[in-house]
């Protein structure tokens, strides 16, 4: 299921005025999905193993966890975060586009590249960041409104030290019992990623009174805000 999809089709196709109108229209029909379960910030502890001190002043990671539009958002303001690109994970490039994936079967899902230097911000606080603010970690293929395993919590490590970073805190995380359910985040060995379509680019920005955006990701700007004012930037990093 896919509440956003069509919307997105027509909003693209219009420009300006059009385009608020096209909103004005649609959106109390999709007010009711975009209520859904709107996600709130779960306060978690840092994680005990991180990866040792680098000298490299840049590193990639690739996050899902639901609609990209979102996930991309947050890492935009995070501190030492160089890029953040919407797109595909998980599947081939045959299928990596935004129709195919759409329909739940193409085994990719809404993914987020992120770009960050290590000596700003480590993996292990983009992954609190991530489990806390970005998504909800214990949905199973879903989050929000919108459903399919696409949307599905998943990490696509690209390192044997991401890797092990990623496994203990989750471990350590359902220890801690921070979350009213058992973390679902899958650990994924298929990291090729495939940037998505131009139109999904820094779409929170763009479109900030959207009204899916104002209902499910801009609380989660702000939540980034709150309990992370020392690795939040106000000005987010865009994807050019």
């Amino acid at each position: 299921m896919k509440s956003r999809s069509r919307f997105v089709v027509l909003l693209r196709s219009y420009g300006g005025w059009g385009a608020l109108l096209l909103a004005m229209m649609l959106g109390f029909q999709s007010l009711a999905g975009a209520f859904g379960n709107v996600e709130t910030a779960v306060v978690i502890p840092a994680p005990l193993k991180d990866e040792a001190p680098s000298m490299s002043h840049s590193e990639t990671a690739i996050f899902a966890g639901g609609c990209f539009w979102g996930v991309q958002g947050v890492f935009q303001h995070v501190k030492g975060v160089t890029n953040a690109v919407s797109g595909y994970a998980g599947g081939t490039a045959q299928t990596a586009n935004y129709d195919a994936v759409s329909g739940g079967n193409t085994g990719h899902a809404e993914s987020v590249q992120v770009t960050f230097d290590p000596t700003q911000v480590s993996y292990g606080q983009l992954l609190q960041i991530y489990f806390s603010v970005a998504h909800n970690p214990t949905e199973l293929n879903r989050q929000g409104p919108d459903s399919g395993t696409q949307y599905r919590s998943a990490i696509f490590p690209l390192t044997e030290s991401q890797q092990q970073v990623a496994e203990a805190y989750i471990a350590q995380l359902d220890a801690s019992k921070r979350f009213a359910k058992p973390l679902v985040t899958r650990i994924e060995s298929n990291g090729h990623f495939y940037p998505a379509e131009a139109y999904h680019q820094n779409f929170l920005n763009d479109n900030p009174d959207y009204p899916y955006i104002v209902i499910n990701d801009l609380p989660k700007v702000k939540q980034l805000q709150q309990l992370f004012p020392q690795q939040y930037r106000a000005d987010p990093v865009l994807v050019n």
